[in-house]
């Protein structure tokens, strides 16, 4: 009984400061917040098969946005690991970067990465599962495009916050892949993390192939190397931090006339 009389206080508490706090039209996500102990900044773009949440960040107020994910793949945590470096750099900053508008998206693939499997709970490959002219309706891929809730998410990030360019880290090729018109992103990403640019190519219903071939959106395919276990977010985030910056900073070169 004490403990049910403890959980009704508990919620009431968290009710009455939400309502304070932010008002009734906010109520939903601030219980959320305050019951999972969510920081304000993190928001959820959807839900995993096994209902894990879909967290990612914005930081910035430029006129450009760069969407920057990892793990969309789960057996691939290096780019877990760096994409949230990223977001702890961002968030320490003593003042908003007005360089550009930032999404960030530490874990696309969270059920897989708990699993350290590719695919999400399902057994789909969601950087198969996008809706492009060359996928494959397969179990693996999905027997329909957006099958899964996880790239449901991502699609709704894009469309929410519609990219200039966008930044999908995943592991252990050790390159520089690039789908639609980023090969000057490509080239600058290299030139910084000492990486090879190399075109593998727009995989079937690959995230590459929606956004870069379907949305003609520049986006970039950030292969880490293999690495030994555990990872060290020190070194990562030493090694790589100004190839996420220069992918947050860049410009597109002015045409030739």
């Amino acid at each position: 009984m004490a403990s049910i009389v403890r959980k009704i206080l508990l919620t009431t508490v968290y009710t009455l400061t939400a309502v304070f706090i932010c008002g009734c039209a906010e109520l939903t996500q601030a219980l959320d917040n305050l019951l999972h102990l969510r920081p304000a900044y993190i928001h959820v773009a959807g839900r995993s098969v096994r209902n894990r949440p879909i967290e990612y960040s914005v930081y910035g107020t430029g006129t450009q946005t760069v969407l920057i994910l990892g793990a969309i793949h789960g057996d691939e945590p290096a780019g877990a690991t760096l994409v949230r470096e990223l977001q702890n750099y961002l968030l320490s900053l003593p003042s908003p970067l007005d360089l550009a508008r930032v999404v960030v998206l530490p874990i696309a693939n969270p059920d897989g990465l708990a699993r350290r499997t590719r695919c999400n709970a399902n057994g789909v490959d969601l950087n198969r599962n996008f809706p492009t002219l060359n996928r494959i309706n397969c179990a693996q891929f999905g027997f329909e495009a957006l099958s899964e809730p996880e790239s449901r998410a991502i699609k709704g990030l894009i469309d929410q916050y519609k990219p200039s360019r966008i930044v999908s880290v995943h592991q252990p090729l050790g390159c520089v892949d690039y789908d639609g018109p980023a090969q000057d992103l490509a080239q600058a990403l290299s030139s910084v993390s000492g990486l090879p640019v190399r075109k593998i190519g727009a995989m079937p219903g690959s995230l590459g192939s929606y956004a870069g071939e379907t949305l003609n959106i520049p986006i970039i395919t950030f292969e880490l190397p293999a690495a030994p276990e555990p990872l060290d977010s020190d070194v990562l985030w030493s090694r790589y931090k100004q190839t996420l910056l220069t992918a947050i900073t860049y410009h597109s070169p002015a045409p030739h006339p």
